[in-house]
């Protein structure tokens, strides 16, 4: 797929952006020229599969403020955040399981945002969450899951109406069924894999490259009147 964006001079952030649709979206910034900056939760960016050498890499858990706050430090100047890192768990009905969903997806987010609102401001900047299709229906075994990602969009649209006037524009995708190892678990199974392709009018799963093209438009110049809006790249399994 060939991204015609260019980003030349922008600082970026990405979390998240070591493995699956985070790498998957700095890699595009960057080669559109961007500095990108990427967090993850191993010591070092040689820890992880991927060549992560082009990027700025800062160990950040999400569900620790102080390291968040050391995050917003050491970046100085800042064109787009894309709040992309997330986590699910086996025990989101109990309370500390789904404490601690909420606080990686949401509340980190929101975190984030506000620590790095005036260098965005100052930038006439862009913020994209990642959202999911769980944030439009329900998941009985992943509540917690699907509560951070309602709420996301319900923030991306909040801050998108007040902070016009800081000229930051903020929007959202929410992905669908996308080809990353997340998915091995139904990727092993093959006829498992099969009614999950069945359920999606495109008949397959998505790329990384795909939600990456989604994000590079919302935060680009192209989509200037776009606010507020969570834009939907499922291959159309919210449709039915």
């Amino acid at each position: 797929m060939t991204l015609r964006f260019d980003y030349s001079g922008c600082v970026v952030l990405v979390t998240g952006g070591t493995q699956g649709i985070g790498f998957g979206i700095a890699s595009a910034f960057a080669d559109a020229g961007a500095c990108v900056h990427i967090t993850g939760t191993r010591a070092a960016a040689d820890d992880y599969a991927n060549d992560l050498s082009r990027f700025s890499y800062h160990r950040v858990r999400m569900e620790n403020p102080a390291e968040r706050a050391a995050l917003s430090e050491a970046i100085a100047e800042l064109d787009i955040l894309v709040n992309n890192a997330g986590a699910a768990g086996d025990d989101e009905y109990s309370l500390e399981g789904h404490e601690r969903i909420i606080e990686i997806n949401l509340n980190a987010v929101v975190d984030l945002c506000y620590r790095f609102r005036e260098r965005l401001s100052a930038r006439k900047g862009a913020i994209v969450n990642i959202a999911s299709v769980a944030s439009f229906i329900g998941m009985r075994d992943q509540p917690a899951y699907a509560a951070s990602k309602h709420g996301l969009v319900g923030f991306t649209r909040s801050i998108a109406d007040l902070w016009a006037k800081y000229a930051i524009r903020c929007n959202a995708v929410a992905p669908g069924f996308v080809d990353t190892a997340i998915i091995e678990w139904a990727r092993s199974d093959a006829a498992l894999m099969q009614k999950f392709v069945q359920a999606i009018p495109e008949r397959r799963i998505g790329t990384p490259e795909e939600i990456a093209a989604c994000v590079l438009f919302l935060a680009s110049p192209q989509a200037s009147y776009v606010r507020g809006h969570t834009l939907v790249a499922d291959g159309g399994y919210t449709l039915r």
